[in-house]
């Protein structure tokens, strides 16, 4: 029986142009909250993070990820189907969102998912 490497058939999804339209200042790899539909979409690779951005929301100190299109599952149920664009929590530990929140408060400054992957069987983005 042959070992297979970790994460050889999960796709990495890339924002190509968040390179050459941002100047990336520090990169951070977090988490993200899915459902199950939407884990089997990120890992079929119907994933378009173009539009996408984070914003720390300063009430809750909580990271949200908004505009990050996930493609419903062709074959999930209509019950367990889930809006393509709905806004998903990413998780953080509390000094690197206070620290986020820093960053973001200059003018100018946002946050944009470069990609999204999967690490150990968990789904995980790079802001």
């Amino acid at each position: 029986m042959s070992k297979r490497k970790q994460g050889s058939l999960s796709p990495r999804i890339l924002n190509r142009q968040a390179r050459h339209s941002f100047h990336v200042l520090e990169t951070l790899e977090v988490g993200i909250a899915l459902t199950g539909s939407e884990v089997k979409s990120v890992r079929s690779g119907q994933v378009s993070l173009g539009e996408g951005f984070a914003r720390v929301e300063p009430a809750g100190r909580q990271l949200f990820l908004y505009k990050v299109h996930i493609a419903p599952y062709s074959h999930a149920a209509a019950s367990n189907g889930h809006d393509p664009q709905r806004t998903r929590k990413l998780l953080a530990h509390k000094r690197q969102i206070a620290h986020l929140l820093g960053q973001t408060s200059n003018k100018g400054t946002t946050m944009v998912p470069l990609a999204m992957y999967f690490l150990r069987g968990r789904v995980k983005v790079d802001l």
